[in-house]
């Protein structure tokens, strides 16, 4: 019996399938069908049913699990307290929004690699709905997104917040004083995806006073930028991904007669046993958050929250 076996079991038990667990662990179909085949001849029980449609655990196997997820912590626990960073080994998952992705995430690579040379990072960069539906499916460990995950066991740290700035392309020729909504609402619109925040945010400001407003989404920021620089719409997005365009004048910021809130990010991760890199690897985001936050802009320390 060893951790990888236990951490085999684990993610069966989680997902319900040696498929998708191989898939987890980084090992082929048979050889996690070898390893539980092998614990459970050691332990002289069978610790999952395969009767049915979808593999489920024995009452064994839930009783074993609780020591599993006791030994698979404490052994995360004994790795950050003893031993050199350079022998943690192992593959985060780690997914982000693209916002992260314009910002500040080459820096936390960075720091990641100097503190843990040997783990190794898999990016995802996504938009925030299916981050945040990927990591209450246990595809990634950890997620920079948009708001949170209201669910269960799924810790969420307040990360940091950007600011939106309208901007438009020369070509467009808007006036030079500050527009009003119903003068917004006349123009295309170039905007985050359907049931983000920032999409209906807009929506909410405009619809009343123009039902007929266009509104492009996409679920890309560098199309959206593309789009508002061709002079395609206007489009209220941070200023942290804009410096390029605004320095070389193809785009230009222009004030709306009412605000649209801020992006809040937040880190969200599991508790649980094995989740000690994982909440590492958070503070050090939150600290890099904190240093590259904008005057005022900077989120408050907050205790961890479990949904």
């Amino acid at each position: 019996m060893n951790i990888r076996t236990l951490e085999t079991f684990i993610w069966i038990a989680r997902l319900g399938s040696f498929r998708a667990a191989a898939s987890r662990v980084y090992a082929s179909q048979p050889s996690v069908s070898a390893r539980i085949a092998g614990l459970e001849d050691q332990l002289g029980v069978e610790l999952f049913d395969r009767s049915g449609r979808q593999i489920t655990l024995t009452a064994k196997g839930r009783e074993f699990l609780i020591y599993a997820e006791k030994m698979l912590s404490l052994h995360g626990e004994m790795l950050q307290a003893v031993a050199k960073p350079s022998s943690i080994q192992g593959t985060i998952r780690l997914a982000v929004s693209e916002t992260i992705a314009h910002t500040w995430l080459p820096q936390l690579i960075e720091r990641v690699s100097e503190a843990y040379p040997a783990i190794n990072l898999e990016l995802d960069v996504d938009i925030s709905v299916n981050l945040a539906e990927k990591l209450v499916n246990h595809e990634i460990d950890i997620a920079f997104l948009m708001g949170g995950v209201n669910q269960p066991g799924i810790i969420n740290r307040k990360l940091c917040r950007y600011s939106l700035i309208w901007v438009a392309s020369p070509k467009l020729d808007l006036p030079k004083r500050p527009l009003s909504l119903e003068e917004l609402s006349t123009w295309p619109i170039v905007t985050y995806p359907r049931k983000s925040e920032p999409y209906m945010a807009i929506r909410s400001l405009v619809d009343p006073m123009n039902h007929s407003t266009r509104i492009h989404s996409s679920s890309s920021l560098s199309t959206i930028i593309r789009m508002t620089v061709d002079g395609l719409g206007v489009s209220a997005l941070p200023r942290e991904i804009l410096q390029r365009e605004l320095s070389a004048g193809t785009l230009r910021r222009f004030e709306v007669a009412a605000r649209v809130p801020d992006l809040a990010f937040s880190a969200a991760f599991r508790s649980g046993p094995g989740g000690n890199v994982v909440q590492a690897i958070a503070e050090l985001a939150l600290a890099i958050a904190e240093t590259r936050a904008p005057s005022g802009q900077k989120v408050p320390p907050t205790p961890d929250t479990a949904d």
